[in-house]
């Protein structure tokens, strides 16, 4: 007779941490990226221009709220209905999956960013590169669109991929339901094949925008040379903006980076070493990665720090009002 391996079960201690995290981290995401969508989605509701990356920006924080609530959705299901017995069940899976799509958009959106800031600030010589960097700056909203349609199309291949392997193990389990350990192992198999199957799709996104982020480290590199044969003062414009275009690429990449190794490393912890806790540490970094680089893309942008500075002076005027009243109550109230 074949046993399954014991789980060894998460205190209530650990859990209701987890849970309380889970719930921080939620809102601190949700919070970050409906700013940026909701300053963005003003200025396009009382149809004023949007720039180019102001539209890119809207499109990324709109993927970003659908990554944070499906993390939540994670954490709960790891919590109050993940079962002993059944460690990747259909919904979890599906969970799982639909955060790799998620990932995947995100991924090719912040690649016309990568784009979008080489063609703005790299200068280039090469009549080519010249050329083809007129082309990105005037055609985003189209290379946006064609972003889309390349998520959509990834989207629907990966759950082909997923419901289909998804229907094969269930077959399979049907003929040979008198092996659990088998059945078990199919299942993973399943699963492990349309995980890297999602992975593998996000590739040529990530290719670019590796190679428009080296071009930003090397049109940096090469403009501080400039700076030290000319010995000009501090004060450079040029040398701002790349400093703040590599800022938000290398963070979304080291983010990134560790959000993607995270989601991979969760799968073993759960499914060969059956450690909750492991994977509950893994879904906290996975939702802590999309937070930290909305504050980054907040920092970095005009309009979003205008933003954040008038919503602060409202708060310290609100404030301040409440205690002026608090301190002489015979002030009349203006309604």
């Amino acid at each position: 007779m074949v046993t399954l391996t014991h789980i060894v079960s998460v205190p209530s201690e650990v859990r209701n941490a987890f849970l309380f995290f889970s719930v921080l981290e939620f809102a601190v995401g949700i919070l970050l990226n409906a700013f940026i969508f909701l300053v963005n989605f003003r200025d396009l509701v009382r149809r004023q221009p949007l720039s180019h990356c102001d539209l890119v920006l809207l499109s990324l924080s709109l993927t970003r709220l659908v990554l944070h609530g499906l993390l939540f959705l994670k954490a709960i299901q790891l919590t109050h209905f993940q079962r002993m017995k059944d460690l990747l069940s259909f919904s979890y899976q599906t969970i799982i999956v639909l955060w790799m799509i998620v990932h995947q958009a995100g991924l090719w959106l912040t690649m016309c960013l990568s784009l979008l800031y080489c063609s703005k600030i790299v200068r280039f010589s090469h009549a080519f590169l010249l050329h083809a960097a007129s082309w990105i700056s005037r055609k985003i909203p189209q290379m946006l669109l064609g972003a889309m349609v390349l998520s959509c199309v990834c989207t629907l291949l990966c759950l082909w991929d997923f419901f289909s392997g998804s229907h094969l193990s269930a077959v399979t389990r049907l003929l040979m339901n008198n092996s659990t350990e088998l059945n078990l192992n199919i299942a993973k198999l399943s699963f492990f094949h349309s995980f890297l199957f999602c992975s593998l799709a996000s590739i040529p996104s990530f290719l670019l925008f590796l190679v428009s982020s080296g071009m930003l480290v090397f049109s940096l590199g090469r403009h501080m040379r400039m700076m030290r044969a000319k010995t000009r003062g501090s004060e450079d414009p040029s040398l701002e903006a790349h400093t703040r275009a590599l800022r938000s690429l290398v963070s979304f990449f080291c983010l990134y980076v560790l959000s993607l190794c995270a989601a991979l490393f969760s799968i073993p912890l759960l499914t060969l070493w059956h450690s909750k806790v492991g994977v509950m540490v893994c879904i906290g970094i996975m939702a802590a990665c999309p937070s930290g680089h909305a504050v980054i893309l907040i920092s970095g942008n005009a309009k979003l720090r205008r933003a954040v500075d008038t919503i602060l002076l409202w708060a310290k005027s609100s404030f301040k009002v409440r205690v002026d009243h608090k301190a002489d109550p015979r002030m009349p109230d203006l309604c």
